[in-house]
């Protein structure tokens, strides 16, 4: 743009965060309260769960009466925004796949995740296979961040004394629902691990809190909880930061660079408003980014001057590599032992009540690390279309005589197969372990802008016969548990669909392009998130992980994010800030 047009702030904030999702809310949240002045800068719109989520909407409420027609996971769900934004695009190259998930809201994707939280353990910063290169930091490094943030937020869970699955201060569970007793006893006949889960949702009072209620138990995590009875940014951690006074909040700013001086440090950041379309610069003593792992990538290669010529952060050459996201294949059926079964409330938690760790060892296996498996089903509430548990069976399903029929239809046969089969369906996914590759990378698209004007995101990822076996091991698991359960299911993925292997990036787990290290010439931050060519610059998102585990990363990011911001405020007279 034209810089007559940039309208430049007078005011120099102690901090400028870039993302309101888990590490940007966590750092905003742990700065304010210590008393700097931060500026927050959101993509998307501002978003309270409490008077904006669809909590307890009925179906035929939506104007569609469908799900994935204006959002991906249905019409009511929290996450505005999606694989794909109007005026956003991005590219991918060499015929290679990457679907990018992103949520334009205050708050982030913390607002409709699946809250599973899973700390790594040991063998996830420091592995034994030397296979990946090793976090410069262990577990007993974040053991003590991963405990802060257990009694900040709330997670409910056992103690289980496995090495690699580490227990935490754990809430209550919620108990198992009919069909996941009978996922238990399948998985366990096969030799399968089955844990109570572990989820970031108040299943009872948390110690000290005065400002979130208590889970009461209607599923639908999804689509935000209007009493904050589970995680999200917004709720737990932005409003409470704004209630401090120290920290001010600008929602549909689109953040174009970060601003540097001619020695290289941060200044600021550049930012389109949505709203009037125009260009500001704000001011910063330090710049914190907390954008997601794509998005600080495209800031840090965008953020080009005489003394970052490669893009701020990347005198290494690794901002945008080694992108990896979890690997992930499902199955379902349903029990024919549950069908025309009694009526309850049996909606949970909308996150695991059960869910299986990595149980085995690799060395008698085909694909290096491994997975874990969720598990879902019961008395959800309805919604026409759910296909009666029937995935890959061709629409068959027994009838009242015993024999098979198609399921469904119209009138009195499809009001049938409704009442006789609801409750009766489970699904089990596995999310597994990615290898950190250099060759799989977002980098600058040299001839696309979004609508700001901003050069967008190309991706280039593939997966490797690893990842490939590993979804092969998933079906086979599946199988056998249902079996073992009495299932009713259809024949396992193949060959020809990489065993159900879904596509980078539909996990959305997306981590490490931003990696940290000892080594400036191997990495960007060093083991505290801190730019080695820019030392006001940190990151708090995905992207300086190393490799991640088959752990659902949110719980390790705000424990990360945690463990920078008190860094900051013990090293801020040798920042200069």
């Amino acid at each position: 743009m034209d810089g007559l047009q940039i309208k430049k702030s007078t005011t120099t904030y102690d901090a400028i965060i870039v993302g309101s999702g888990a590490g940007g809310g966590m750092a905003g949240y742990v700065l304010a309260h210590a008393g700097l002045k931060v500026l927050m800068l959101e993509a998307g719109a501002h978003f309270d769960p409490r008077t904006d989520s669809q909590q307890l909407k009925m179906p035929w409420e939506s104007p569609r009466r469908g799900a994935g027609t204006t959002r991906p996971f249905g019409d009511f769900d929290a996450a505005y925004g999606g694989w794909e934004i109007e005026g956003e695009p991005y590219t991918t190259k060499d015929k290679t796949e990457f679907n990018w998930f992103r949520a334009r809201m205050l708050g982030g994707r913390t607002n409709h995740w699946g809250r599973i939280s899973l700390r790594m353990g040991p063998n996830d910063f420091k592995a034994k296979d030397g296979l990946t290169d090793d976090w410069p930091i262990t577990y007993n490094d974040v053991k003590p961040f991963y405990d802060k943030v257990d009694r900040l937020i709330g997670i409910y869970g056992t103690k289980e004394g496995l090495e690699n699955e580490p227990d935490g201060i754990f809430l209550t569970p919620p108990k198992p629902r009919l069909n996941e007793i009978f996922i238990t006893q399948g998985a366990r006949k096969a030799g399968v691990t089955v844990l109570p889960g572990r989820g970031s949702v108040l299943t009872e009072a948390l110690p000290g809190n005065t400002s979130r209620g208590v889970c009461f138990f209607c599923g639908q995590c999804g689509r935000s909880c209007k009493v904050y009875g589970d995680f999200s940014s917004s709720s737990c951690l932005v409003n409470p930061a704004l209630a401090t006074g120290n920290l001010k909040l600008i929602t549909n700013a689109m953040v174009r660079e970060v601003l540097t001086n001619k020695e290289g440090l941060a200044t600021g950041v550049s930012y389109v408003n949505k709203d009037d379309m125009q260009e500001y610069q704000v001011n910063g003593k330090m710049v914190i980014l907390g954008a997601s792992a794509g998005e600080s990538a495209r800031l840090l290669l965008n953020s080009k001057s005489a003394a970052h010529p490669g893009g701020l952060a990347n005198s290494s050459g690794v901002v945008g590599r080694y992108l990896h996201d979890s690997t992930g294949s499902s199955a379902g059926g349903f029990l024919p032992q549950l069908l025309d079964r009694k009526r309850y409330n049996e909606d949970g938690v909308g996150s695991v009540h059960i869910y299986s760790p990595w149980w085995l060892d690799n060395n008698k296996l085909d694909f290096p690390r491994g997975y874990h498996i969720e598990y879902g089903g019961g008395m959800h509430m309805p919604t026409y279309g759910f296909g009666f548990g029937m995935q890959n069976m061709n629409g068959k399903v027994p009838g009242r005589d015993g024999k098979m029929k198609a399921a469904g239809g119209y009138g009195a046969s499809l009001k049938d197969d409704y009442r006789r089969f609801y409750g009766t369906q489970f699904g089990m996914a596995g999310r597994g372990t990615a290898l950190a590759r250099y060759d799989n990378y977002c980098e600058i698209d040299p001839k696309v802008v979004d609508k700001y004007g901003i050069p967008v995101l190309r991706f280039h990822y593939k997966w490797t016969n690893d990842e490939i076996n590993q979804a092969k091991h998933m079906q086979e698991t599946f199988q056998e548990i249902m079996h073992n359960m009495g299932a009713i299911y259809g024949p396992p993925q193949g060959k020809e669909t990489n065993y159900g292997l879904e596509a980078p990036g539909r996990i959305i787990h997306e981590v490490g392009t931003v990696r940290m290290g000892d080594d400036p010439k191997k990495s960007a931050l060093n083991k505290y998130s801190q730019a080695h060519d820019c030392k006001n610059l940190f990151v708090v998102d995905a992207a300086p992980f190393v490799q991640q585990g088959d752990k659902n990363a949110t719980w390790t990011i705000l424990a990360l994010s945690m463990r920078t911001a008190e860094y900051i405020l013990q090293q801020r007279k040798m920042l200069n800030v």
